[in-house]
C-alpha cells in the first residue's frame, strides 16, 4: 500500500514539474535567430549602450536620463560597430560616436517604443525623430522593445541606431544586414520630408505610420506571390499618406526617395516574413498618433520595480510549490 502510494505520488510530482517547465517564461520567449533573415526579434535582457566618444565620468548622468541601473548590462558602441551595423565605408570615429541608448524587452505584442531624453535639459538628438527609430528599428527586424535615446551634446542622431544592434547582437540575435540597410536608408529618405515640416509636431508620427502602412502591404502581397513595381508602391505609399492627411505636405522629391527604399524592402528577407506583418502593425499603432520626443509616457523597464516584483512573486511561488510538494512525504 505504502508503495503504491509512493509510486502516485511520484507521478504527481512529475507532471506538476513538467506543467512548471511549460510555463511561459518572457525572458526566454526571444525568436530564435532565423538563417534566412525572416523571423522579429525581442530581448532577453536590459542593455546600456555608450557611445564611445562619451567620458566614462558622465556615464552616471546619462544612466540617470536614460533610467537604467545595474540590472542594464553595459556595452561601448565603437566606430568599428557603426562601420558593422550602419555604414561600411564610414570614415566615422569613436569621439563622434556621442549618442547612447538604452534598450529593454517590452510585452509581446508592445511594438517598438522609443523616447529622446532631454540631457541637462536641451535635446541634443537634432534630426532623427522618436517616430523614425521606432519603425526603422522595426524594419530592421527589432520588436517589443522599449528605447531610450539621450546625448550629452548635440548630434544628429544616426549613429544611435549602432548601440541597438549591438545590444541585439551582445544577447545573440545578429540582425539580417539586408534588413538593417534598407532600414538605414529609410532613415536617410525620410529627413527631407521631416525637415519641411519641422514645423508640424504631428508629421513625423503620421509620416513613418504611412511608411509603415506600405510595407504592411508590400510584406502581405510578396506572401501571396506578388511583385509590385515601383509605380505600384508610389501609389501604395502616396493612398497611405493620403489616409494620414500628409498627401499635400510631402514633397515628390521625398516621395521618390521613400520609395526607392521601399522597392529595395521588397527584397529584403524580412518582408516575407508573417510576423512582420503583425509586428510592423503594432509599431504603426505607436507611431501614428505620436508627438514630440517621448512615444513612451513611462519608461517601461523589463527590471523595472514592477519587474522585480513578478519575479519575486514567481520566486515565491516555486518556493511554496516545493513545501508543498515535501509536505506529501511526511
Amino acid at each position: 500500500m505504502k508503495h503504491k502510494l509512493l509510486v502516485t505520488r511520484l507521478i504527481l510530482i512529475a507532471t506538476l514539474f513538467c506543467g512548471f517547465l511549460t510555463l511561459p517564461i518572457k525572458a526566454l520567449a526571444v525568436d530564435a535567430n532565423s538563417a534566412d533573415g525572416t523571423t522579429t526579434h525581442t530581448l532577453s535582457k536590459s542593455y546600456v549602450v555608450y557611445g564611445a566618444g562619451v567620458a566614462k565620468e558622465l556615464y552616471s548622468k546619462i544612466d540617470e536620463v536614460l533610467g537604467t541601473d545595474s540590472n542594464f548590462q553595459t556595452l561601448t558602441s565603437t566606430a568599428a560597430d557603426y562601420r558593422t551595423y550602419i555604414s561600411s565605408g564610414s570614415s566615422t570615429t569613436d569621439a563622434a560616436m556621442i549618442s547612447s541608448v538604452a534598450i529593454a524587452p517590452g510585452d509581446p505584442g508592445s511594438g517598438v517604443k522609443v523616447n529622446i531624453q532631454n540631457y541637462n535639459g536641451q535635446n541634443n538628438i537634432t534630426t532623427v525623430t522618436s517616430q523614425q527609430y521606432a519603425m526603422v528599428a522595426q524594419m530592421a527586424g527589432v520588436t517589443d522593445v522599449t528605447i531610450v535615446v539621450t546625448a550629452n551634446r548635440a548630434v544628429s542622431g544616426e549613429a544611435a541606431l549602432t548601440g541597438v544592434y549591438k545590444a541585439f547582437a551582445q544577447d545573440g540575435v545578429t540582425l539580417n544586414s539586408k534588413n538593417t540597410t534598407t532600414a538605414n536608408n529609410m532613415l536617410s529618405a525620410t529627413q527631407d520630408a521631416i525637415k519641411e515640416n519641422s514645423g508640424d509636431a504631428t508629421y513625423p508620427g503620421k509620416l513613418m505610420a504611412a511608411v509603415g502602412d506600405t510595407t504592411k502591404e508590400i510584406s502581405q502581397e510578396k506572401q501571396k506571390g506578388n511583385t509590385l513595381t515601383a509605380t505600384d508602391i508610389k501609389q501604395i505609399l502616396e493612398e497611405a499618406l493620403a489616409k494620414r492627411d500628409i498627401d499635400q505636405q510631402t514633397s515628390s522629391n521625398s516621395i521618390t526617395n521613400i520609395v526607392n527604399v521601399l522597392v529595395n524592402f521588397q527584397s529584403a528577407p524580412i518582408s516575407s516574413s508573417k510576423k512582420y506583418v503583425t509586428n510592423i502593425s503594432n509599431t504603426i499603432n505607436n507611431v501614428k498618433n505620436s508627438t514630440g520626443n517621448l512615444m513612451n509616457k513611462a519608461k517601461d523597464w523589463a527590471n523595472s520595480e514592477a519587474g522585480h516584483k513578478l519575479a519575486s512573486d514567481a520566486q515565491g511561488w516555486f518556493s511554496r510549490l516545493i513545501a508543498w510538494i515535501q509536505s506529501l512525504f511526511n
